[in-house]
């Protein structure tokens, strides 16, 4: 999943941190020693598999937040407008965040304490997380009663099989790949062939591929197991959509919801209402709220202007929070600090990793020695500077978090740790014998304060060893809308990415398989890397979870050292800020950030 833009567990994508020092970096707050033992202990938390729950588990209403009281509105503040609505696009961490308020799917993720750290997958829409008899190549779902979407028509397996079906068609091209793949058999961009089009010509898939033999059953059949199912049926990319209301891609700007809240109005950059939904049913949802009765959501605020109007906690701004807004890098240390702000803060690990691209597809890119040389010169001091220092992100060796199952804390082949500042010196060695002193490489970066300050600094960087850098800006909004495009300009750019469950399952094929670059698609260096795309298939079928883990991080090693098409730059973590008359404040291990299904307003 991805963040700034994009993914943390499935059920949001995404978008990590550890317990590393940050040697040569600026710090943001304490660097003590327990707070960097328990940074560890929360990291190391999250690689635990999360139990698959019965139906008993899977029964609503959700649990009572003590306290809570309905009524009021809640002031949402947001660095980014919303891209898409649609839940086959979403696969961004903004987007994953408010479909917790308004999609739901056949399973879900159930906090099961009340500090956002314990959690089980549970049916949503479905009576339970599924059932499998044959270590997971089949998979059972029956619906609740009483689902609807927002405009009253029950929600029946013809809405869930069409939900699926139309993830075949072209204008579906943002949210994640997994289940496509899982039912065509096939890897990469390979699964269209399955349901070319979708379903809007009349073709289905079989009844040997999903199988709805009434209006409350549903079975997927595999031709492999897939014991992950559950996980990633949680995924905003895979909640309901509903046929009748299906305007294929008008759908993204105006879905019919089937959660707690709908939207009653959305101007895009601008501003965004929710309200009730009044056909959502509490005794079918174990997972969601519906305190609050109206969401006012203002974008275009930075994160500075958000931190400061919720320290200044006055007016509309004391039932305010931001759902994805962190405290600025100017105010973080002090309000991490600040006992009397910490029953209004709230921190926690991502599962992110951030990336430097290298665009494999422009030629001048494809010398391993200009790659190399990228990746001694680029500079991380200044990324982690632009974001608070070490309380709000730490460097990063590889591409797999330590939140994620076979992390590797020693792996750091570019000294980066070392020599966050980056290596001139070996960079120009590099561009020297390659010819290519004084080469020209466009930087496209998100037009954000953040962006500015980092990029300009890193551009600098790359300058010492010898390139010719030109930033090129991205508009917030719209940022993995554009360099996921295949024809962008852009030589190098940065992304983050959050593993989608506690697998680097859902880190490394969505990312550097060859056979998954397509326009919209996440292998955004658009690697084609032969090794990469046989070890993928290999690894995949590797039933031990340790050994897989393991390979997996092999396989990690390989791409980072051997492939260069990305540069590792840090692991994240998220402080986020609410006004003092917020209540049910939670950070969420599973949702990256605060949640928004628990809130009411004192």
């Amino acid at each position: 999943m991805s963040r700034g833009g994009r993914h943390a567990y499935a059920a949001l994508s995404v978008l990590a941190a550890g317990a590393l020092v940050l040697t040569g970096c600026s710090k943001g707050g304490s660097d003590a020693g327990d707070d960097k033992k328990q940074d560890k202990q929360n990291a190391q938390r999250q690689q635990a598999s999360i139990k698959f729950g019965d139906a008993k588990d899977s029964t609503g209403p959700a649990a009572e937040i003590a306290g809570a009281k309905s009524g009021g509105t809640v002031e949402v503040l947001q660095r980014d407008s919303y891209a898409h609505f649609d839940p086959g696009q979403i696969y961004v961490s903004d987007e994953m965040s408010l479909s917790q308020l308004i999609h739901r799917g056949l399973t879900g993720y159930k906090a099961t304490d009340d500090k956002g750290q314990a959690h089980e997958v549970v049916g949503d829409l479905a009576t339970d997380s599924g059932k499998t008899s044959d270590g997971g190549k089949t998979w059972s779902y029956t619906l609740k009663d009483g689902i609807k979407f927002e405009d009253g028509s029950p929600i029946t397996s013809k809405d869930i099989r069409h939900t699926f079906e139309r993830q075949f068609a072209d204008f579906i091209n943002q949210g994640p790949p997994y289940i496509q793949q899982w039912l065509s058999d096939a890897p990469g961009a390979d699964y269209r062939k399955l349901l070319p089009g979708g379903p809007y010509k009349g073709k289905h898939l079989p009844d040997t591929v999903l199988e709805t033999p009434d209006d409350k059953t549903i079975v997927f059949h595999f031709k492999t197991a897939h014991p992950d199912l559950p996980y990633a049926l949680a995924m905003a990319g895979y909640s309901v959509v509903s046929q009748k209301g299906d305007t294929q891609a008008k759908y993204d700007k105006a879905p019919v919801t089937s959660g707690p809240y709908k939207i009653k109005e959305f101007k895009s950059g601008k501003s965004m209402i929710l309200v009730k939904n009044t056909n959502w049913d509490p005794k079918t949802d174990p997972i969601r709220h519906q305190y609050v009765d109206q969401f006012d959501f203002t974008f275009n605020q930075q994160f500075e202007a958000s931190t400061k109007a919720l320290l200044a906690d006055s007016g509309a701004d004391q039932t305010g929070l931001s759902l994805n807004n962190q405290v600025d890098a100017g105010n973080l240390s002090n309000v991490l600090k600040d006992p009397a702000l910490k029953s209004r803060t709230v921190s926690g690990f991502q599962s992110y990793v951030g990336q430097m691209n290298i665009n494999m597809s422009h030629a001048a890119l494809k010398d391993i020695k200009i790659r190399q040389a990228i990746a001694y010169a680029l500079p991380i001091t200044p990324f982690v500077r632009a974001f608070g220092g070490t309380d709000a992100m730490e460097v990063a060796g590889g591409l797999i978090s330590p939140t994620v199952s076979g992390y590797d804390a020693a792996f750091d082949p570019w000294g980066k740790k070392k020599k966050p500042a980056g290596d001139p010196a070996k960079a120009k060695k590099l561009l020297e014998e390659a010819g290519k002193v004084g080469m020209k490489l466009t930087f496209g970066y998100i037009n954000t304060p953040e962006g500015q300050q980092y990029s300009t600094a890193m551009a600098a960087g790359l300058e010492k060893a010898g390139f010719d850098v030109q930033r090129q800006e991205i508009p917030a909004e719209t940022y993995y809308d554009q360099v996921s495009k295949l024809d962008n300009d852009y030589d190098i750019f940065h992304t983050a990415w959050g593993a989608d469950w506690p697998s680097a399952s859902t880190v490394i094929p969505p990312l550097y398989d060859g056979r998954a670059i397509a326009d919209g698609a996440q292998n955004y260096s658009q690697v084609n890397d032969p090794k990469i795309n046989s070890e993928i298939d290999r690894i995949n079928k590797v039933t031990d979870p340790q050994q897989a883990a393991a390979d997996w991080e092999k396989l990690d090693q390989y791409i980072v050292k051997d492939v260069v098409n990305v540069v590792p730059t840090a692991y994240y973590k998220q402080t986020q800020i609410a006004g003092s008359k917020i209540g049910g404040l939670v950070y969420d291990d599973v949702i990256g950030g605060i949640d928004p299904r628990r809130l009411f307003v004192k």
